[in-house]
């Protein structure tokens, strides 16, 4: 028995999707940029790809760019905002525990004269609405803030951020990193006035290595890679034409299957949840337990237990989970958002993320828990000794 409990990190590809990428594999592989009729083809059915994201986004459809995936959009939208903007100031504001495809570029800014604020968040993982007030100022010019934290699955007020810059009349511009939340929570973009988007594939049951940057029109921004002028001019680079088809095949499934899924998903999460409070002790839901969280994700603390250890203990069971985020999971550093949220060394040290999909059910959990508290109990009898 294999139970996926990693889809943070990645989801499995539907069948669908597979079939449809190796369809342009095999048959539509032209480059969409050449003049004949078999290049043609495929550009069209990108635009058509391009517009249906859009719709399902409610945006337009010469707003949506393909990219490699999260981190590039991030990368993207992060830095072209700054170039094109810094003449108006060099103030950023930003939250503890953004992803490190944030943090890292803002870091790589603030070691190059630009002032970055950090926005500290509460024990459940939320920012401080009075604190960004309070961070407003004349010269910011971007606030980058995460919509569902990749770890804990926090969902940040970002509607309320543009009522902020509107009631000082500031002009900054508003980021949001919006890969765990795409496909997975309503989103709002045009209504909440988002001026930047991220999204990436391989989290909703599509392909790695491509995704998308919404970008409001009036932007318009310069790019940050050159080349032959691809997306418009914004992202230069032949197009991962299977990427993006297998994408836009992601999105109409998971549009036509969106309620359903995150019922069933938010059903599995909370059986899951109580069967766990219920069976194993000295463990810590970091997690909100309400609709001001992902039903995609649940972090827990085991105390008195390591993280990596248990996961292996998993493994051996045919459980697969993860410890953080993928992204820094190689590292030796303890996850950063764990610490902005106050939690003590031990908690973090044995803390295990878990994260749900459609696929997963009731009898996953059932299994899954007997498994937990089995391997939690050996664990703890050798290191309690």
């Amino acid at each position: 028995m294999n139970i996926y409990l990693d889809n943070c990190s990645t989801t499995k590809p539907r069948e669908e999707v597979i079939e449809e990428m190796v369809h342009f594999l095999r048959d539509e592989f032209a480059n969409p940029s050449s003049l004949h009729r078999l290049g043609f083809n495929v550009e069209k059915k990108i635009e058509k790809a391009r517009e249906n994201i859009a719709n399902f986004l409610n945006v337009k459809k010469d707003e949506i760019y393909f990219t490699s995936g999260g981190t590039e959009s991030n990368n993207m939208a992060i830095q072209s905002v700054i170039n094109k903007y810094n003449r108006f100031g060099k103030h950023i504001i930003t939250s503890t525990i953004e992803h490190s495809s944030v943090l890292n570029v803002l870091k790589h800014y603030e070691e190059n004269g630009y002032d970055i604020t950090y926005l500290e968040v509460d024990n459940r993982g939320f920012i401080s609405l009075e604190q960004l007030k309070d961070s407003l100022r004349d010269d910011t010019i971007l606030i980058s803030i995460m919509f569902v934290n990749n770890e804990i699955g926090t969902i940040q007020p970002i509607w309320e951020i543009k009522k902020l810059l509107t009631e000082r009349k500031l002009k900054a511009l508003l980021h949001v990193d919006g890969v765990q939340a795409f496909g997975k929570i309503p989103i709002k973009l045009k209504e909440w006035k988002v001026d930047t988007f991220s999204f990436s594939g391989h989290k909703i049951h599509g392909p790695k290595g491509v995704g998308g940057l919404y970008v409001r029109n009036e932007l318009k921004l310069n790019p940050i890679i050159y080349g032959g002028n691809q997306e418009r001019g914004f992202r230069s680079g032949t197009e991962n034409v299977p990427g993006i088809m297998g994408l836009n095949k992601a999105v109409e499934i998971m549009r036509d299957n969106f309620y359903k899924e995150r019922e069933h998903v938010r059903n599995v999460k909370a059986y899951f949840v109580k069967r766990l409070i219920d069976e194993i002790e000295n463990i810590h839901i970091n997690t909100p337990l309400d609709d001001n969280s992902s039903p995609y994700i649940l972090n827990v603390s085991f105390e008195y237990v390591r993280g990596e250890v248990l996961l292996h203990y998993l493994e051996d069971k045919g459980i697969y989970v993860s410890t953080s985020s993928a992204c820094s999971s190689k590292g030796t550093e303890k996850s950063h958002v764990l610490k902005a949220l106050g939690l003590p060394d031990r908690a973090i040290e044995g803390t295990i993320r878990f994260c749900f999909s459609y696929d997963n059910t009731i009898e996953d959990m059932e299994y899954t828990v007997k498994i937990l508290k089995d391997s939690v109990e050996e664990i703890r009898q050798i290191t309690m000794r």
